[in-house]
C-alpha cells in the first residue's frame, strides 16, 4: 500500500488495481463504494460529507495490510475520500491482488469489512433542504479539519 489512504479528491479505481499489480499475481480485485443519494423530497439525502482521524485511519490500514499478506499472500491498497461527497460518486475503492482468485477475492472481502468496521470516518447526511445530520447521532470526536 503506497500513498495517503484519505483523499478530498475523487478517486480513480485504475490507479488502485494499478497501485497493487504484481506480475506473480493471477487475478485483482476492486470493491468501489458510491455515496448513495435518495429519493426527491425536501428530506433526501443528496450529498455525504466524510470526517476521519488520518493517523487512526493510516494505522488500520496498515494493520490490514499486513493482515491479507499474512492470511492470502495479498497485496491491497485503499482510498477514502474525505469532505463532501455528492451522491452517485464513489467515497473507498479497495483494491486487492493475490496469485489466485479465491485468495483475491476473500483479501478484498476482508479488508471491506474490516474498514467498515475499524476505520475511524465520520458520516454526516447533507439533505436537499440545508439540514445537516451526523448519521450517529453525534458530532465527531476527531478534529474537523481532518
Amino acid at each position: 500500500m503506497t500513498g495517503p489512504v484519505l483523499s478530498r479528491d475523487a478517486l480513480d479505481p485504475a490507479r488502485l488495481v494499478a497501485a497493487v499489480h504484481r506480475p506473480s499475481h493471477g487475478a485483482t480485485v476492486l470493491s468501489a463504494a458510491v455515496t448513495p443519494a435518495t429519493g426527491p423530497g425536501p428530506r433526501a439525502v443528496v450529498a455525504l460529507a466524510y470526517v476521519a482521524d488520518g493517523d487512526a485511519t493510516d494505522a488500520v490500514v496498515a494493520a490490514l495490510g499486513t493482515e491479507v499478506a499474512a492470511r492470502f499472500g495479498a497485496v491491497v491498497c485503499v482510498r477514502h475520500r474525505i469532505g463532501e461527497v455528492p451522491g452517485g460518486e464513489v467515497v473507498r475503492v479497495v483494491a486487492a491482488s493475490a496469485p489466485h482468485r479465491a485468495e483475491a477475492f476473500a483479501a478484498c472481502r476482508v479488508a471491506v469489512d474490516v474498514l467498515a468496521r475499524e476505520l475511524p470516518v465520520r458520516v454526516q447526511e447533507i439533505r436537499a433542504d440545508g439540514t445537516r445530520e451526523w448519521r450517529d447521532g453525534a458530532a465527531p470526536a476527531i478534529p474537523s479539519g481532518a
